[in-house]
């Protein structure tokens, strides 16, 4: 034996048998390697704490196998006794680093709540490195006294002297020590490590729970402000209406209700004055005759000769109203349907009194019955009805302001119902005053000449817009243009529904609207020459005996 501090130089068989050791060795760790990572089972991630007690308690093991019991190291027990290093001793890697986060099911917040680590002293001590796969058991070398030594771990390496049998036998004990609180330890670890996930899995679903009730309290804030700010919105309209709009419609009302009061005090004393001048007996005027018919014809066959008013029904479902019956022109029989005379009654109406009728049917002039016909307009309903009920003709006489006369007959004279607007159909043309109602003005030519055809078009007011003039269009109306209601083209050839004017003649500033508005014959006066009078009557068309 030499001291520690004396070296002496190598000769070449131990340098052999040191590199043999060292090869050896290498081939060793490396088939330990690969057996202890085919035998480990997968577990969990193991805490870094108790993978660092681990290696250095496998630290210190190492540190005792290579130290002999009285100090010194022998050259060949250093190349061919150390242990290998541990597998285990390799950097620290973080625990959740084998779970990547999937982006399909995840979210990632950089930002995100980490809590504490927990911090104080561990129920356990640090956990030993995974013991290597037992094998089959090898059986315990003999030692061999007579050999001067005992045997190696190796067999190639043969006989060891004395001082290496000791160190190993002492190594062999305190392995066996070792792996036996090892082995102890390891059931704890495993625990430890489960409860430990079980605790992470907790938290990590505690903090995704916060994470969706913070969501929800989020969306529920974003809802409250969303219906406050309209409930605000809502009282400031309320309150603005409530102090404006109020008292604004509240004064409107009372000017309403005042007006309302004027009326009813006027009508008040208007029903005075008619109670003062009602109380003696009315005296009739006009007596009605006692003959009746369904038209004027028919009272005129019952022995009804002379014209004045009369009493009809065309039909037995609709009361009898009054009409003016012309029972001398051409062999009588005809229902005066339009009459004007003087311009007493305006026929700038509204479509509603074209269709039930306006106007004076007839008034006394002295001889005890009503054989003066007035100005007025049947009503479109009834005029509908009465040329509805068979074939009928239609004449129209009109007369000037020096006195002459003239006439426009039409043997088939029709007028639809209200559902079509009340059309005109009109055929066979007769007399004096030129065809108007087929052929248009005759001053015109081409379409200017069409637009004044009347045959085929619907009644028009002017509240009721039926002509061809831009339909829909308010600025654009013949009625309203044209003074009264009639059948409007794009506007007309005739307009006996006009304004009345006096003494014939008038201008273009003279009308209301500068056109042709007044009471007009085109074909026998032209446009600017307003006639005194002309009426239209009707009856039952029959063959001449």
């Amino acid at each position: 034996m030499r001291p520690s501090g004396h070296t002496r130089r190598s000769s070449r068989p131990e340098r052999r048998h040191r590199r043999r050791c060292e090869r050896k060795q290498r081939r060793g760790k490396r088939a330990g390697v690969r057996a202890r990572l085919a035998a480990a089972p997968h577990k969990p991630a193991v805490p870094s704490l108790f993978v660092a007690n681990a290696r250095s308690l496998v630290s210190k093991l190492d540190d005792i196998r290579l130290r002999t019991t009285d100090g010194h190291r022998d050259s060949r027990l250093d190349s061919c006794v150390m242990a290998p290093k541990d597998p285990l001793a390799k950097p620290a890697i973080d625990a959740r680093g084998h779970r990547p986060v999937s982006r399909g099911r995840e979210t990632y917040t950089p930002t995100r709540y980490v809590p504490p680590p927990i911090s104080g002293g561990g129920r356990y001590r640090g956990r030993p490195t995974q013991a290597p796969a037992k094998g089959p058991q090898e059986e315990e070398k003999v030692e061999h006294p007579e050999a001067g030594g005992c045997t190696h771990a190796s067999e190639q390496m043969g006989i060891l002297c004395p001082t290496g049998c000791e160190l190993k036998t002492t190594l062999v004990k305190q392995e066996r020590n070792v792996k036996q609180a090892m082995a102890d330890l390891k059931p704890q670890v495993d625990d430890l490590s489960r409860s430990t996930n079980n605790v992470y899995n907790y938290v990590d679903s505690m903090s995704n729970a916060l994470r969706e009730r913070q969501l929800v309290i989020n969306d529920n804030n974003r809802v409250v402000s969303q219906y406050t700010d309209s409930l605000e919105e809502q009282h400031a309209y309320v309150k603005e209406t409530v102090d404006t709009v109020f008292p604004s419609n509240i004064r409107v009302l009372h000017g309403v209700l005042e007006k309302v009061r004027l009326k009813i005090q006027k009508l008040e004393k208007a029903i005075q004055v008619q109670r003062e001048g009602c109380q003696e007996p009315c005296k009739t005027t006009c007596p009605i005759p006692v003959v009746s018919g369904k038209e004027c014809e028919d009272i005129f066959r019952r022995g009804g000769k002379d014209s004045q008013m009369y009493m009809i029904q065309p039909d037995s479902f609709y009361p009898p109203y009054k009409v003016f019956c012309d029972q001398s022109t051409q062999n009588g029989g005809w229902l005066l349907i339009q009459n004007r005379m003087d311009g007493s009654v305006d026929f700038g109406r509204r479509w509603d009194e074209y269709r039930i009728g306006f106007g004076n049917v007839a008034f006394d002039v002295g001889k005890g019955h009503c054989e003066t016909p007035g100005e007025y307009w049947l009503g479109n309903n009834r005029i509908s009805q009465l040329t509805k009920m068979g074939p009928t003709e239609v004449l129209i006489e009109m007369e000037d302001w020096a006195g002459s006369k003239v006439y426009a007959q039409y043997r088939q004279f029709t007028i639809q119902s209200e559902t079509s607007n009340y059309i005109l159909a009109i055929n066979d043309y007769s007399g004096t005053a030129g065809n108007t109602f087929l052929e248009g003005s005759t001053q015109l030519y081409g379409e200017n000449r069409t637009m004044t055809i009347h045959n085929g078009m619907m009644f028009s007011t002017y509240d009721r817009d039926n002509d061809n003039w831009t339909p829909g269009d308010p600025s654009k109306q013949c009625a309203k243009e044209d003074g009264g209601g009639w059948w409007y083209n794009r506007c007309h050839s005739a307009n006996p529904n006009g304004r009345y004017y006096m003494g014939g003649a008038y201008t273009q500033h003279m009308a209301k609207h500068g056109t042709d508005d007044g009471v007009v014959w085109m074909n026998w006066k032209g446009s600017w020459y307003s006639l005194k009078t002309i009426s239209m009557k009707i009856r039952p068309y029959f063959a001449p005996s």
